[in-house]
């Protein structure tokens, strides 16, 4: 089994839309066994919380439901899990200054390194932003999960 974190800043808008998009890709292509998911955030700030009201309603319309409750990335995370998912390249360098290894270090990837069609450098923050910011988040997040499951 393939364990797979995936990380933005706070852990109530992208990674845990991240999370609900591959773990639905995978059950879909019938390959929800093969792996365990789940999402975290740099910041504890949000700790306990549900994702964003906003991304929960986007993902709705989507045919998703956003059930995580916001966590921290902890130590053991770069023990546990195989590949560690960042959203942007602030929380690449978060993560790099955590994975306390070369190993931890070497799980660490960009989310936009599996963007096949769109040219984004990064999966960029919706928070402050309106709902066509959700939307795109939500494409990009699907199109970047759907090359990570295809190359797993």
């Amino acid at each position: 089994m393939k364990h797979i974190l995936f990380v933005c800043l706070g852990n109530i808008c992208r990674s845990p839309m991240a999370e609900e998009v591959f773990r639905t890709l995978a059950a879909r292509a019938g390959r929800a066994d093969e792996f365990s998911v789940d999402s975290a955030g740099l910041i504890d700030f949000h700790e306990g919380e549900l994702p964003d009201m906003r991304m929960r309603e986007h993902a709705s319309r989507r045919g998703y439901c956003l059930t995580h409750h916001s966590r921290p990335v902890r130590p053991d995370d770069f023990r546990k899990f195989d590949l560690i998912v960042g959203m942007d390249e602030q929380n690449i360098k978060g993560l790099q200054r955590m994975a306390g290894s070369a190993d931890g270090t070497a799980k660490i990837v960009r989310m936009a390194d599996y963007l096949t069609r769109s040219s984004a450098p990064y999966v960029p923050d919706p928070y402050y932003g309106s709902d066509k910011d959700f939307e795109l988040v939500i494409d990009l997040l699907e199109e970047a999960c759907t090359e990570l499951l295809g190359r797993l």
